[in-house]
């Protein structure tokens, strides 16, 4: 069940002024599209610069797959308004395209039509390209185009210090990591909450299963909209971001050092799957290397622990260096109920779940208590709503229902919530209120929202009714916070920068693959 958390809330309700100074970032992702709800074939526009250097728009996977970074700030208003921004900015400079609104992509009829992402001629450019192609042969290129919001967040160092006793953030390094981590276990242990409530992608369009082996027991309408009743997040699901390579990596959160150990040993451990596809052939490459990860970004997770990295720096090289400075919860779907695809009440019960996750109890977890959350986070991801589903506690020998646990957790969440509200009313505790209602009736939920408007109109229907609202708005709205001058000025920036990088290369590429591809 839930672990007992009524001293840690009182120490909190005891001092709440450690909670001030949460930073928070956002990255969202989403396609361009047609008009007609197909995947825009077209470069990413030159008006929005380089994706390689911008700071703030880039891509992902694919040329048409948008990615917008905000900067990382403490004031969830600010952080929301420079989203909007961003999109409103874009939503200016598509030339008759528009951006999708869902997690699961739009029509696509062949994955040849989806382009890799183009980061131009420098080497660092061409590495981010090849990691793409290396993803693409490893898994294919349809799956790369599932879209989602990642969601950055840290506790101040104020928390830390009156909750662990550390003078700061460089001689703390080893206790805030274990918090960290402690936060990251139970985020494993609890955070199906997260898709249950938050999960809009119930629902396929069938051209997303053409030649793809599949044994979900899929359902579907005359506009071939694919679909399973009861379902929270197919992103989620072995349809989306799953690695069936990675599940005999023991990749454990118990503390910073194991983790590390486990994920450095993934990135140089070979498997035979991806040599069959070999690293070259005819003079072309076809991926980084051949082991189970080619870059430490390619485990699949959906909470990561992090730190801003410093030029030439692995993500686990950085975490040994100065500790876990925040975590990136990544499995939070596209809100189709929001023009930048994610909200202020969104934002709010994170903070709220993740706050609960540091202060409770998180006993060390072995590998067959991790596999138990796993299956846990995807019951809920294929039947979430359905009724008196249940969940396993610890390492599976109990199971209760998920609606009682659920109501256990927004028991706890509610006194967060007060304490949070202390200097700002009662925003996180309506939060509360509105989400717990989701419990009591999972028709309420994004994923029962949106369901039925999904099968009646179809998912490329659905999507282009939303995403033509959105632009419209976004093309109206006045800017918030940057104006035309700021983005020109980022642009331009974007675009010499990345012309610098391709002129100062003074390595081949070969030698730099040596270097940095672990071969």
């Amino acid at each position: 069940m839930i672990p007992d958390v009524s001293k840690a809330l009182s120490w909190l309700e005891a001092n709440p002024t450690v909670l001030k100074g949460i930073c928070r970032g956002i990255e969202r992702e989403t396609l361009r599209v047609t008009p007609d709800g197909h995947l825009a074939k077209t470069k990413h526009p030159k008006s929005l610069g380089a994706s390689l250097t911008h700071k703030w728009i880039t891509t992902d996977f694919a040329e048409s797959l948008l990615e917008f970074i905000t900067p990382v700030d403490n004031n969830i208003s600010r952080t929301v308004d420079f989203l909007k921004d961003l999109h409103r900015y874009t939503a200016r400079n598509l030339d008759n395209e528009k951006m999708w609104p869902l997690s699961m992509p739009c029509f696509i009829d062949k994955e040849e039509n989806i382009t890799l992402a183009q980061y131009g001629t420098s080497n660092v450019g061409r590495f981010k390209t090849l990691y793409r192609e290396g993803l693409k042969n490893r898994y294919g290129a349809l799956m790369q185009t599932i879209s989602g919001v990642h969601y950055n967040f840290s506790l101040p160092i104020s928390f830390w210090q009156a909750r662990l006793g550390v003078k700061d953030a460089e001689t703390g390094k080893e206790q805030i990591s274990d918090g960290y981590f402690r936060l990251i276990r139970n985020y494993y242990r609890f955070g199906w909450i997260i898709p249950y409530l938050f999960g809009a992608s119930p629902a396929i369009c069938s051209s997303f299963l053409n030649g793809r082996n599949t044994t979900l027991s899929f359902e579907e309408t005359e506009k071939g909209t694919c679909y399973l009743p009861y379902a929270t997040s197919l992103r989620m699901s072995d349809l989306g971001y799953t690695n069936k390579s990675q599940s005999d990596l023991n990749i454990t959160f118990n503390n910073l050092h194991t983790y590390v150990e486990g994920l450095k040993k993934a990135i140089h451990k070979p498997s035979v799957d991806f040599a069959s596809i070999g690293v070259k052939k005819d003079g072309k490459y076809l991926q980084l290397n051949t082991n189970v990860l080619q870059i430490e970004n390619e485990l699949y997770a959906p909470i990561r622990p992090k730190r801003v990295t410093k030029e030439g720096e692995s993500p686990s090289d950085a975490l040994l260096r100065g500790g876990i400075e925040y975590i990136e919860v990544r499995s939070l779907d596209i809100n189709p109920f929001s023009a930048i695809g994610v909200d202020e009440t969104q934002i709010r019960f994170l903070d709220l779940f993740l706050i609960w996750c540091a202060l409770a109890d998180a006993p060390e977890m072995g590998n067959k208590e991790l596999d138990c959350c796993r299956q846990n986070w995807s019951k809920v991801i294929l039947e979430g709503r359905k009724p008196d589903l249940q969940i396993a506690i610890g390492r599976g020998d109990e199971h209760k229902p998920l609606k009682v646990v659920g109501q256990q957790l927004f028991a706890d969440l509610e006194r967060v919530a007060e304490v949070l509200d202390t200097c700002s009313g009662t925003q996180y505790q309506s939060v509360c209120n509105e989400l717990a209602s989701m419990l009591e009736d999972p028709s309420l939920t994004f994923s029962g929202r949106v369901l039925d408007k999904m099968k009646a109109q179809g998912i490329v229907g659905f999507g282009l009714e939303l995403s033509n609202k959105y632009h419209s708005e976004l093309i109206e709205e006045p800017y918030s916070i940057l104006d035309d001058e700021s983005f020109s000025t980022e642009r331009d920036a974007s675009v010499s920068l990345q012309h610098n990088l391709e002129q100062q290369d003074s390595m081949s590429f070969e030698d730099y693959l040596k270097l940095h591809a672990g071969r």
